[in-house]
């Protein structure tokens, strides 16, 4: 019922039952409350879309990077291969994420949505059909029960105000029996008061206690009329309940990997690589190519005729000395280290050495004394000296997850302070002094 109806009733608060004037609006609002919960549903399985989509993302990234890595450091054999199983395992599970993501969206949210579209009409004017629908199916359902109720509420102020005119009748009455100054017409004006208003209280009683019967009629029809209506809102409500448990379920079991037959084959498989190393197989293959087990060109008796060879070849490189000006102190014999098929697992860095099969005496050409020789790095360390500082901005928010990489959120500043490496990777400096590295693909220049 409007509020203008509550101001006239007066002093009376209305209950919050269904029954009172005006109080189906809870029920029609529901209707409302329906298609908004189709938003937020949808809202929802995006947001978790979105959520799957980033994971696999970072999950391909951290294998393609970890892959290199392992491939450059010095990890060799079976345990080689049961660290790569790992990115393996990462790029699998990144897949099925991605069959998650689309799922919930090609499948879930688009159901919601079509749903939506056909559950609830929009009106030109705003609002929804449905809701008018059961906004009007009530106000006619309470039309007659209301008007009756303002009669009786009508009839009870009118009756309250008869008794209390009444009682003010009859005290005035009885104070002026004592009071000797009034005259016998005064007093026989003060009694024909009192017989008014008790009329009035008689009249204004029949009036109350009639308009009440005529409410008491009217109530089970009142209550038929609105169960009616209230009853198409529910059938309205059902189905949009049983939609979202339907809907629901079918998320359930789009996100729940543990059904997925090729899930645990996944981790099966990795189990095996695992149990597959072989440390005993490891050292023998070790022992062999870079251990006692290697072949060795042992030191052997010369005759003269090597030393004529020596010699000849001696007397070439000092012709060579006479025209180039480069002084032989020393003859330094190399044979390269024999390539090893893939079977061998031996790590990049080890398959770009070269050994030297003897050597000279003196130190300047000594292998493990020359101090010209560039030092030997390791794929694993970082070069920390900046050669550059320009002004970055981040795309995307990304969370660190080794101790030598940076977080940041999106639209934050930093600096890069070194260009961009094979594997993607930036150094940068936050503005909190911090240095580490980014994904180069996270961060725009600043113009």
């Amino acid at each position: 019922m409007s509020d203008s109806y509550y101001d006239s009733v007066g002093e009376e608060v209305p209950s919050d039952s269904f029954w009172e004037v005006g109080n189906y609006k809870r029920t029609v609002k529901r209707i409302d409350d329906g298609h908004r919960l189709c938003s937020d549903l949808m809202n929802c399985i995006h947001e978790r879309a979105r959520i799957e989509k980033g994971y696999a993302q970072q999950l391909t990234e951290w294998a393609k990077r970890w892959r290199q890595l392992v491939e450059k450091g010095p990890q060799y054999g079976t345990v080689e291969k049961a660290w790569h199983a790992f990115m393996s395992e990462a790029e699998k599970v990144s897949e099925l994420h991605i069959e998650v993501k689309s799922a919930l969206m090609n499948e879930d949210f688009e159901k919601i949505k079509n749903w939506q579209k056909e559950a609830f009409h929009k009106q030109i004017m705003g609002g929804f059909k449905e809701t008018k629908e059961a906004e009007d199916g009530f106000r006619k359902a309470q039309k007659p029960w209301a008007k009756k109720l303002k009669e009786v509420e009508a009839a009870k102020k009118a009756y309250h105000v008869a008794c209390k005119e009444e009682k003010l009748a009859v005290s005035r009455e009885t104070n002026s029996k004592a009071d000797p100054a009034l005259n016998p017409e005064q007093l026989k004006k003060l009694q024909d008061k009192v017989d008014k208003s008790k009329q009035d209280v008689l009249k204004t009683r029949e009036k109350y206690e009639k308009a009440l019967k005529d409410l008491d009629n009217a109530t089970p029809q009142y209550m038929e009329n609105m169960e009616q209506v209230f009853e198409q809102c529910q059938q309205f409500e059902e189905r949009r309940i049983r939609f979202f448990r339907e809907v629901l379920l079918e998320v359930q079991k789009h996100l729940d990997l543990s059904t997925v037959p090729g899930y645990k084959n996944i981790y099966r498989e990795l189990e095996q690589n695992i149990k597959a190393a072989d440390t005993v197989e490891d050292l023998r293959w070790f022992r062999a190519n870079h251990g006692p087990g290697m072949s060795m060109n042992w030191p052997q008796f010369e005759d003269e005729d090597w030393s004529a060879d020596l010699n000849r070849t001696l007397s070439r490189r000092e012709k060579k000395k006479a025209t180039d000006g480069v002084t032989l102190t020393g003859i330094n014999q190399t044979e390269p280290v024999p390539q090893h098929n893939k079977n061998s697992s031996v790590s990049s860095s080890e398959k770009n050495q070269s050994y030297s099969a003897d050597w000279s005496d003196e130190e300047t050409n000594n292998p493990f004394s020359s101090n010209d020789a560039p030092p030997e790095t390791n794929p694993f360390d970082e070069d920390t000296s900046p050669t550059m500082e320009v002004r970055v901005r981040a795309l995307y928010d990304y969370e660190g997850q080794e101790l030598d990489e940076l977080s940041f959120k999106t639209g934050e500043e930093l600096t890069k302070i070194e260009d961009e490496d094979e594997q993607g990777w930036c150094k940068g400096r936050l503005d909190n002094g911090q240095v580490g590295l980014y994904p180069a693909n996270y961060v725009e220049t600043i113009q």
